[in-house]
């Protein structure tokens, strides 16, 4: 199996080194100043941003770092490469937790700690294919926005000295509802900015990050199954090592209400069809492209176990929400691309009141409250809190496809 993280730097991101790297280099006193001997608290920790966020900060020695995630097998693996990396700071004070933080024994733990003096939150439905039903729907509005706000409210007991949500790029023109749901949770946290400095961050597709559709190539081919891909959509990408160093920046050195994107230019968005042709190149396979879904599974079930060809399948893409390229900014928004090297910020946010937000989340309590809703009535509760929201509907999920 080949290097992953090479694979990336090669064919991928076309960066040999972090294109943070200057940053951080240029702002390392400051890092310093903001995190040694601070105490930290990182939630969703065990996911692909949110580990590569805390490899990033460990460097600077906080003094303190708890971890919270669903997934105990996630955070016992997070645990066993910091402790088995050669030259990684790990703190004597150094904790994880298997569970949610919407958990009654989340607040005790914050409570009885009295807080944390950096705070990120990672936990969040970020895969456009958690749109299927009315049921996956609300898990994804619960947990992006209404859990959320439950604990923007628990750290004001206790007001950390930085505070990081991280958004996406899909927040830009939402067009489905996991973009909408974070550009709402972006007018959230900025309603908070009177009570605790806030950040955030949209930024690519990490590649190779847990469950995407490139770390999915690995596991197809551990499996001799096909591989299948869109050939019309194209995207940004970043590194699993960019996406924690974009975080940890933010947090650190961005301005109360700031959200950070990457600077990266369109000549930067690659298909996942184009990926796929590099990865199967790079394995030393030649492409069978197949018609079917059937013709590729019946190829990949009978080929011989010395093949050098592969069977992939292209299509064009044909579910809810997709559309052909991501922007991290909109028309109106206030930039700065003069404050770092790799880096671009949007500032003075125009803050939705307080009372706005209170209607649109009895909008959709009311919603979720009857005993049959529909994802349309969600739909439009969502377009109502943002009039520019194009949800683009086509009736099948990604769950339908390969």
């Amino acid at each position: 199996m080949i290097n992953i993280d090479n694979f990336i730097k090669e064919n991928i991101t076309l960066r040999p080194v972090s294109m943070f790297a200057a940053d951080i280099k240029a702002h390392e006193e400051q890092l310093f100043q903001a995190i040694k001997g601070r105490s930290v608290l990182v939630i969703g920790g065990a996911g692909s941003i949110g580990s590569s966020y805390i490899r990033a900060l460990l460097p600077f020695e906080p003094s303190k770092l708890v971890v919270i995630d669903l997934s105990e097998n996630g955070l016992a693996e997070l645990t066993r490469d910091l402790r088995s990396t050669y030259g990684m700071y790990v703190p004597e004070e150094y904790r994880t937790y298997t569970l949610n933080f919407a958990d009654p024994i989340f607040e005790r733990i914050f409570r009885e700690e009295k807080g944390f003096d950096i705070v990120a939150n990672f936990s969040a439905h970020k895969h456009v294919r958690s749109e299927k039903d009315r049921y996956s729907v609300q898990a994804l509005m619960e947990n992006n926005v209404i859990k959320a706000k439950r604990l923007l409210d628990l750290l004001a007991e206790y007001p950390p000295e930085h505070f990081f949500c991280v958004s996406t790029d899909k927040a830009a023109n939402p067009v489905n509802i996991m973009g909408a749901s974070k550009r709402i949770m972006e007018d959230m946290i900025m309603s908070y900015t009177s009570k605790f400095k806030i950040t955030t961050a949209r930024f690519a597709n990490v590649a190779f990050s847990n469950g995407s559709l490139l770390a999915g190539f690995v596991d197809r081919i551990m499996k001799k199954q096909p591989l299948a891909a869109p050939n019309d959509v194209r995207r940004y990408f970043v590194s699993p090592e960019e996406s924690g160093q974009i975080c940890m920046l933010a947090c650190m050195l961005g301005r109360n209400g700031e959200i950070f994107f990457p600077k990266l230019g369109e000549e930067k968005m690659i298909t996942f069809s184009s990926i796929c042709d590099r990865f199967l190149e790079t394995l030393g396979y030649e492409k069978k492209e197949c018609a079917s879904d059937n013709e590729a599974k019946k190829f990949a079930a009978e080929m011989p176990e010395d093949s050098k060809v592969y069977p992939v399948v292209y299509f064009k893409s044909d579910t809810t929400g997709e559309k052909d390229y991501e922007e991290f900014y909109v028309p109106g928004e206030k930039l700065d691309m003069t404050r770092f090297y790799s880096l671009g910020v949007i500032e003075g946010i125009e803050q939705r009141s307080i009372e706005e937000l209170n209607r649109f989340f009895e909008d959709l309590e009311s919603i979720f409250h009857k005993t049959d809703f529909s994802k349309s009535e969600v739909v439009s509760a969502i377009k109502r809190f943002l009039p520019n929201f194009e949800h683009i509907e086509k009736g099948k999920n990604l769950d339908q496809k390969m």
